[in-house]
């Protein structure tokens, strides 16, 4: 639906026209990122009225900024956090099963140089947590002895209808350097287990927002909506675009802003300091032959400092990363020239015969871990478990529930905790569990042995081009598909773009149109693969705005204003990007 304009000519777009009009709310959620989302769509799912908001897109900040696994947790083992464990594997397993056109099998592999070095301080770590400072490299013996464990856990967490992963195994040198040659050749052996890969993270939780819309018509979502203050039965926001503003009552409210959660409990007139996050850069390169040097695996390793490091094979391209630095929330979060230099002589570890150079990289991307605030001075050591603080806005006895920690693998568990308390202090029962249920595009979605009748006859024509529209939206394809074929009559829309030939002007249509976008940002950035692929061009933005703006009723002005945008925050982030910051924990 195109936007109202109102008298005074700025855009009125319908969900904040809603919000602004009907201002009552059940529950209020602010933050739309993963956790947000999942606690959003749990809720709608009960029946609940409520209304989610987020000052920018769904999953535009930590969220969009994962090293894009699934998984759960190996190295949490070392500090003793079990528990999290088992759920985030029973999780990993749920969601290979729920969103199948998003979430698969990964195999990962472990370079390994030592046998038995780490068993003599892991039983500190393991137990407890703690050890010293500086630790020896993890040996065979070791990681056996973790793998072992996480197995024993996967099984237990196997999904209902039987999806799972395969045990790990263990490969002498000569069998390893056959499997993947490219490997430094000092090493010892290898182990290789499986987790799993999600290749649009942002899709996945744009998905489920729309999940929750389309559950109950007492749902909203108003993005690029921010909480500006808060009375004794009310949190004030404003319309980021137009500035309008406006003030939602509600029973109850939850803060899911993540790492801004204190910050955003300040606005609200609550004083805390529930958290601690961390700061995970990587990198994206377009480098022919490390991609093919990994055979399809990630690569997941010690690094001469002890921190796990990933190199990580999607669309075409390899993700590097990632690092666990001390992060200001106040402050963007931006991959700096420090962390690049880190992550080429990590490559260069691992891979020693593949140049990778600075001009290969077509991405950067970091985000803060929403962590718990801790007194550990190694990051990697703060816990990654999660927790739910409740106290009330300032003056009143409308409950505040404060969201600390979480992670992407285990957002469904957080998200139904979310609403079980929100639940308890409504005085209203659980309907339904959201363990078993598909997301967007996973509803249907055909095995691998019936995929070839599932396109014949829900996506009839070009298998080639279904095919790339049942990757990328599931069984929604159905959807896209049937606009690219009216718009061959209609705009000519069925065409390639010219500056992105793998997308069509009638998906960019459709997505303008069906994915609740609200900038240009939205689907260069999250919507598509776009940005990750390093495909984005000025001509390329000036192509989408073209579509876009037609679908959602922008003028001329407001097309080249977003377009502006855009490129004036990728030159803000290359100029932030040469700043220099050591990746040694402090």
């Amino acid at each position: 639906m195109a936007p109202r304009r109102s008298p005074g000519g700025r855009d009125e777009r319908p969900a904040w026209v809603d919000l602004r009009d009907h201002p009552t709310a059940d529950v209020l959620i602010i933050g739309a990122g993963i956790n947000g989302v999942a606690a959003f769509r749990d809720l709608a799912l009960q029946g609940v009225d409520v209304t989610l908001i987020d000052r920018g897109d769904v999953a535009a900040a930590t969220s969009a900024a994962s090293s894009r696994m699934i998984h759960g947790g190996l190295r949490y083992l070392e500090n003793g956090e079990f528990r999290l464990v088992k759920e985030a594997v029973a999780e990993r397993n749920a969601l290979l099963a729920n969103a199948p056109h998003h979430v698969m099998p990964l195999p990962t592999t472990v370079p390994i140089h030592t046998i038995w070095s780490g068993l003599a301080t892991a039983p500190l770590r393991f137990l407890g947590g703690r050890g010293p400072a500086r630790r020896a490299p993890r040996g065979a013996m070791l990681i056996k002895a973790g793998l072992t464990l996480y197995d024993e856990y996967s099984h237990a967490g196997r999904a209902a209808d039987g999806t799972g992963v395969p045990r790990h195994s263990f490969a002498g040198r000569v069998q390893s350097l056959e499997d993947l040659p490219d490997l430094d050749p000092t090493i010892r052996c290898t182990a290789t287990y499986y987790d799993a890969a999600v290749r649009a993270p942002e899709r996945l939780a744009l998905e489920m927002a729309l999940d929750g819309l389309a559950a109950h018509d007492g749902a909203r979502l108003a993005t690029y909506v921010e909480a500006t203050g808060a009375s004794s039965t009310a949190v004030d926001v404003r319309d980021v675009v137009t500035g309008e503003t406006a003030r939602i009552a509600a029973r109850v409210v939850v803060n899911a802003s993540g790492p801004w959660t204190d910050l955003t409990n300040a606005t609200l007139g609550e004083d805390t300091a529930f958290m601690g996050g961390t700061k995970g850069s990587h990198i994206v390169v377009d480098n022919p032959a490390l991609h093919a040097a990994c055979r399809g695996r990630e690569i997941f390793f010690e690094n001469d400092d002890g921190r796990i490091v990933l190199i990580h094979p999607q669309h075409g391209r390899v993700i590097l990363g990632t690092t666990d630095l001390p992060a200001d929330p106040r402050e963007p979060a931006v991959c700096t020239e420090d962390e690049v230099g880190y992550f080429l002589e990590l490559a260069a570890r691992v891979f020693p015969g593949i140049p990778v150079t600075r001009d290969q990289i077509v991405h950067r991307f970091a985000g803060i871990r929403p962590l718990p605030r801790a007194s550990d001075e190694d990051p990697g050591r703060i816990p990654r478990d999660y927790r739910l603080e409740r106290s009330t806005l300032p003056g009143g006895d409308v409950p505040l529930v404060s969201v600390v920690g979480g992670k992407w693998t285990t957002h469904r568990a957080l998200g139904e905790r979310i609403a079980d308390e929100v639940l308890g202090l409504l005085g209203r029962e659980r309907r339904v569990s959201t363990a078993g249920v598909a997301i967007g595009g996973g509803r249907d979605y055909p095995r691998p042995d019936d995929r070839g009748d599932w396109i014949a006859v829900h996506l009839p024509g070009d298998d080639a081009r279904a095919g790339v529209l049942l990757d990328r939206y599931g069984t929604r394809a159905e959807e896209v598909a049937a606009i690219e074929r009216r718009g061959r009559s209609r705009w000519d829309e069925g065409r390639h773009l010219r500056h992105a030939p793998a997308y069509t002007r009638a998906e960019i249509a459709w997505i303008a149109r069906a994915e609740h976008v609200v900038r240009l940002t939205d689907v260069v950035e999250r919507r598509t693969q776009l940005t990750f692929r390093g495909e984005v061009t000025p001509s390329l933005l000036e192509e989408i705005a073209k579509i876009v703006g037609r679908e959602l009723g922008w003028s001329r002005r407001r097309r080249a204003d977003e377009v502006e945008r855009i490129q004036a925050a990728r030159e803000a982030a290359r100029v932030a990007q040469a700043s220099p910051t050591s990746v040694t924990p402090s």
